[in-house]
């Protein structure tokens, strides 16, 4: 594998997956892509609908359709928080690209998701709820997230911290890249 396979974001919802994405692709000199909103434009309806009318088996197939075409790019993408977690997913990221997990409390994650009702494995439920339903899912997909390669908790990021946080990870994915090369 060269050092322009894809870079790969997985955590969970709110983890900053798709606020990372876009200054790490500018700093690496690559495209950056958002799983979910790319399944969005290319089936003209939301994640929410989506998974309203054809279930998260649905969503799922879209998603592994939308990896597969990017396996051989370079792009840095923000996958959804249960992509790692489909059976054989975990293997074909890894064998693709690097995989950086975002990690974060389910605290915190339920602080930046707010009432999730764009969410919907969170929609119609109430705040302790939520919080509930974030842990669960946290514990659930501990094990393949925790196969990445590189590891980022992003607890406490902010705007102001981003450039050295971006310079760090890049710094970490480019001997990545160079050694799996």
């Amino acid at each position: 594998m060269n050092e322009r396979c894809p870079i790969w974001l997985v955590g969970m919802m709110g983890s900053g997956k798709s606020t990372l994405a876009p200054s790490l692709a500018r700093r690496l000199g690559r495209l950056a892509l958002d799983a979910d909103a790319a399944i969005e434009e290319r089936a003209g309806r939301s994640v929410a609908e989506i998974f309203e009318a054809e279930g998260e088996t649905g969503f799922r197939d879209r998603e592994a359709s939308l990896i597969g075409e990017l396996e051989q790019g370079d792009a840095v993408v923000a996958l959804g928080g249960g992509a790692m977690s489909q059976p054989g997913m975990g293997d074909r990221l890894l064998r693709s690209g690097i995989v950086v997990f975002l990690r974060a409390r389910p605290e915190v994650l339920l602080e930046r998701v707010g009432r999730g009702s764009a969410r919907p494995l969170l929609r119609g439920l109430d705040s302790a709820a939520r919080l509930a339903r974030l842990s669960a899912l946290a514990k659930e997909r501990e094990a393949d997230y925790a196969r990445a390669q590189i590891t980022l908790c992003t607890e406490e990021l902010d705007p102001s911290d981003m450039t050295e946080v971006i310079e760090g990870l890049a710094s970490r994915i480019e001997a990545l890249g160079r050694d799996r090369g």
